[in-house]
C-alpha cells in the first residue's frame, strides 16, 4: 500500500496537477468578466438609483453645511461677547484712569500755583513737554509767563508750541 501512495505523488504527477490548476484560473476570470459585462442592466439600475437619491444626498449636504455655519456663527457670537466684555472692562479702566489723572492734575496744578517761578521752571523742564504745557496752561497767565521765562529756551519754545497748537481750533480733533 505504501508503494501505491508514493506512485500517486511522483514529481511528474504533481507537476501535471499544478499545471491543470493554473490552466483553470484564466477560465474562471473569463467567466467573472462575462458576468460583469453581461450586467449592463445593473449599470442602468445604478444610474437610476443615483438619480433617485440625488435630492436626498443634496439635502443631507445642505444640512451638514448649515450645521457647520451654525457652529461658526456660535463661535463668532462667543468671540463678540468676549470682545464686548473686554471693551467694557477697558472703558471702565480708562474712566478710572482719567478720573485719577484729572484729580492728580488738579492737585498738581495747585502745587505749581504755590511755587515760585524759579523753583517750578527746573522741575517742569524735566517732565514731558506735553505735561508741562498742560500744567502751565492751567496756571494764571502771569505765573505761566514767569515760569516760561525761567525755563531753558529750547524747552520753553517746545512747551509754548504745544500750548499754541492746543489752543488752535484748526488743529483740534474735536469735530464741533
Amino acid at each position: 500500500m505504501m508503494a501505491k501512495l508514493t506512485d500517486l505523488f511522483t514529481p511528474r504527477r504533481t507537476l501535471i496537477a499544478v499545471f491543470v490548476m493554473v490552466a483553470a484560473l484564466p477560465s474562471a476570470r473569463a467567466q467573472e468578466q462575462l458576468r460583469v459585462t453581461s450586467g449592463d442592466t445593473s449599470g442602468q439600475e445604478i444610474q437610476q438609483y443615483c438619480t433617485n437619491i440625488i435630492d436626498q444626498a443634496r439635502d443631507q449636504r445642505y444640512l451638514m453645511q448649515k450645521q457647520e455655519l451654525e457652529n461658526l456663527q456660535q463661535d463668532v457670537d462667543n468671540r463678540i461677547a468676549v470682545m464686548e466684555a473686554r471693551k467694557a472692562e477697558y472703558e471702565d479702566w480708562l474712566k478710572r484712569r482719567n478720573d485719577f489723572m484729572q484729580q492728580a492734575e488738579g492737585n498738581l496744578v495747585n502745587v505749581y500755583k504755590t511755587m515760585k517761578a524759579d523753583a517750578a521752571a527746573p522741575q517742569l523742564e524735566q517732565v514731558d513737554a506735553g505735561l508741562a504745557a498742560a500744567i502751565i496752561m492751567k496756571l494764571p497767565p502771569r505765573q505761566s509767563g514767569l515760569i516760561l521765562a525761567e525755563m531753558d529756551a529750547k524747552k520753553a519754545a517746545m512747551v509754548a508750541s504745544i500750548m499754541s497748537s492746543a489752543a488752535d481750533k484748526t488743529t483740534s480733533r474735536d469735530p464741533s
